[in-house]
C-alpha cells in the first residue's frame, strides 16, 4: 500500500498562534481586560468550532468577497502577507496578536461606510452596526452577512472565547462576546488593524 508523506509546511502554518488577545467580562459592562503577563506567545493548535449563537458557521461561504472565490488564501505564504501588510497588520491578522485598547485608528470613528478586511478586503461590517463599547477598540454587533466566522479559541485555559475570523483568508480580526446591544446582543470587539473603512 502506497504511502503518503504530509508535507510539514502544512502542519507548520496551522501552530505558532500568539495567545495576545482582548478578554470581555460581563462583571463590568462592555470591559476588556489584557492580562500582560499572559501575552507571551505560545504554539497552539486551534481547532474549529461552531460558536453557539454565531451569526456564520466555519463552513459558511463568505458573501460578496471580492475575488475570494478565486484567490486560494491558504497557499499564500507569510512573506508574501508580510510584503502586502504593515508590522502590525501582519502580527494581528495571521499571528493573531492584539492592538492596545484606544491606540487603533478606527476605535472611535464615526465615518459611515463598510469596513473590509485589510488582507482580502472582504466587506465584514457596516458602519451602521458600530457601537461605543466603552472597551477602546472598535466594535460591532453585527458582521455582514456570512463574511464573518467564529471558532473557540483556548489560548487561555481559564477563559475559553470565540475567536473571530474572515471567512475569506482566515485572518485574525478578534473576539466575540455575548454582552453587545439589540438586536444581536453581540459585540464583535475587533482590531483597527485587521480593518480598513471605505467611506460612502
Amino acid at each position: 500500500m502506497a504511502s503518503r508523506t504530509i508535507p510539514s509546511s502544512s502542519f507548520s502554518s496551522a501552530v505558532n498562534f500568539s495567545s495576545k488577545s482582548h478578554l470581555g467580562f460581563n462583571r463590568k459592562p462592555l470591559s476588556c481586560v489584557n492580562f500582560g503577563v499572559l501575552n507571551r506567545p505560545k504554539n497552539r493548535i486551534s481547532v474549529s468550532i461552531r460558536a453557539m449563537g454565531s451569526s456564520a458557521s466555519s463552513s459558511s461561504k463568505p458573501d460578496s468577497a471580492q475575488g475570494a472565490s478565486k484567490i486560494d488564501y491558504s497557499s499564500i505564504s507569510d512573506e508574501e502577507w508580510r510584503k502586502q501588510l504593515t508590522n502590525e497588520q501582519f502580527y494581528i491578522t495571521r499571528q493573531k496578536g492584539t492592538e492596545r485598547a484606544f491606540t487603533g485608528e478606527y476605535w472611535n470613528t464615526k465615518t459611515p461606510g463598510t469596513y473590509h478586511c485589510i488582507c482580502c478586503n472582504t466587506p465584514l461590517f457596516e458602519s451602521s452596526t458600530k457601537f461605543d463599547s466603552g472597551t477602546g477598540w472598535p466594535s460591532y454587533y453585527q458582521p455582514v452577512g456570512n463574511n464573518v466566522k467564529s471558532k473557540l479559541d483556548l489560548s487561555i485555559i481559564f477563559m475559553p472565547r470565540q475567536e473571530v475570523i474572515c471567512a475569506a483568508c482566515d485572518a485574525h480580526l478578534g473576539h466575540v462576546f455575548d454582552d453587545g446591544p439589540p438586536p444581536t446582543g453581540k459585540r464583535y470587539c475587533i482590531n483597527s488593524a485587521s480593518l480598513k473603512l471605505k467611506p460612502k
